[in-house]
């Protein structure tokens, strides 16, 4: 093997380089970095070298649940599950969402299919099954913050995922522009109970439709839906386009959830910019728990153990001063561990000492030598920490401090 030692190589004409022919291996020997600079793209390998960015998507790989740990849990409408991951169900089929780990089979089978070492999948389990009514639709989704999709507007993106069920047949993914625009794709599972990568490339809306719609900058901006189920009223008709409305499939969509049998398995979802296919795709972009709980926690946060369903009586720390001005007043500040997306929605609940009162909005006081419970909500709200107020009849010292036993939880979803 020959060595050629050189500072710099430019092409002879134009501004193309070439390097090696079709079928070489191009080889970065171990201990060497290569940089990429300012804008430069690497096509056509599935080991592209990605600028040191987060995912567009955030838990695209079901590793964070702060709410509902492993617990199997009812899907109910409108709510959050895993964290970043909403849940959007109308009609008389039931479910439950779960994380599920990889001391659990089909986890482990997707390792071995995928080759690649995925932690945990999102699992649907229907309880209830149903026939499909017009109204019907179910889906799981991820609504990205406007700032985080400013990067893809205009774009041509693809995206990916692991997905398993045994129901076969057409399924549909839909990108939404609020409830303005929609572009459905359609997607197959060809084969029941077995782990399918799919590849999905599209071009984004424009930025311009974005902040048309004020998705632009920290409000929701492009949805993806992943549907499981839907009834005519949702349904776009021409596939693979930007279209005016409201929609969340076509008319082929499979309706799932027919059988009490029924799941639906969903892991490694990630969204690139540019278009790949299943051999130029780049790896799945794994951060690590701490980096991924972080951009959570942006949106969510809690001060309950991580997996502990917020609830009154569950744990709670009781080493929580609180100041009173007067009788029946004091306050206390909390610090959030991230900045929050916007002013959070704050929820107080009691801790587990003795003491009675409601799920939430109110503390337990020790003072007198007993436990006590007050009312104790969220006062003022900034992105970066909070006041808890408590209120209680001549019961709190002037000028003194108070020992509370509680929990909270913050919520800046979009």
């Amino acid at each position: 093997m020959s060595t050629l030692n050189v500072d710099k190589v430019d092409p002879s004409t134009g501004t193309a380089l070439e390097i090696g022919t079709s079928g070489d291996t191009i080889t970065v020997p171990s201990g060497a970095t290569f940089v990429v600079a300012g804008t430069t793209e690497i096509t056509g390998t599935n080991n592209v070298q990605r600028p040191n960015v987060n995912p567009f998507l955030i838990n695209g790989g079901f590793n964070v649940s702060q709410r509902y740990g492993e617990t199997a849990t009812s899907f109910v409408n409108n709510t959050y599950g895993l964290d970043r991951w909403k849940h959007y169900l109308a009609g008389s089929c039931a479910l439950n969402f779960q994380q599920i780990r990889r001391s659990d089979s089909v986890v482990t089978n997707l390792q071995s299919v995928s080759g690649v070492n995925f932690l945990n999948a999102l699992k649907l389990d229907c309880t209830t099954d149903a026939s499909l009514g017009a109204t019907d639709m179910m889906s799981v989704l991820q609504i990205m913050e406007g700032q985080n999709n400013v990067p893809l507007a205009g774009k041509a993106m693809t995206l990916s995922f692991w997905v398993r069920s045994n129901v076969t047949g057409t399924y549909c993914v839909a990108f939404k522009n609020g409830s303005a625009k929609t572009y459905v794709v359609e997607y197959t599972i060809s084969s029941a109970d077995t782990w399918e990568q799919k590849i999905i490339n599209l071009t984004n809306d424009t930025e311009a439709s974005y902040s048309a719609n004020s998705s632009t900058t920290t409000n929701g901006s492009l949805q993806i839906h992943f549907t499981t189920r839907l009834g005519t009223t949702a349904q776009q008709t021409t596939a693979d386009a930007w279209n005016t409305g409201n929609f969340y499939g076509t008319s082929n969509q499979v309706t799932w959830g027919t059988s009490t049998s029924d799941v639906f398995y969903l892991s490694g979802v990630q969204l690139e910019m540019g278009t790949y296919t299943s051999a130029t795709l780049p790896p799945f972009q794994f951060e690590s728990y701490g980096d991924n709980l972080e951009r959570c926690q942006r949106y969510y946060e809690k001060s309950f153990l991580i997996g502990t369903t917020p609830a009154a009586s569950a744990v709670a720390p009781d080493g929580n001063i609180f100041s009173s001005w007067d009788t029946n007043t004091a306050r206390m500040y909390i610090n959030f561990k991230k900045r929050k997306r916007a002013n959070p929605t704050i929820t107080v609940y009691r801790g587990n000492n003795a003491g009675s009162g409601t799920a939430t909005g109110t503390a337990n006081f020790i003072y007198s030598g007993a436990w006590n419970n007050h009312t104790c909500t969220g006062s003022v709200s900034q992105d970066y920490g909070a006041s808890l107020t408590a209120s209680s009849t001549a019961n709190f010292g002037t000028d003194s401090g108070v020992v509370a036993d509680l929990n909270w939880t913050l919520d800046a979803e979009l």
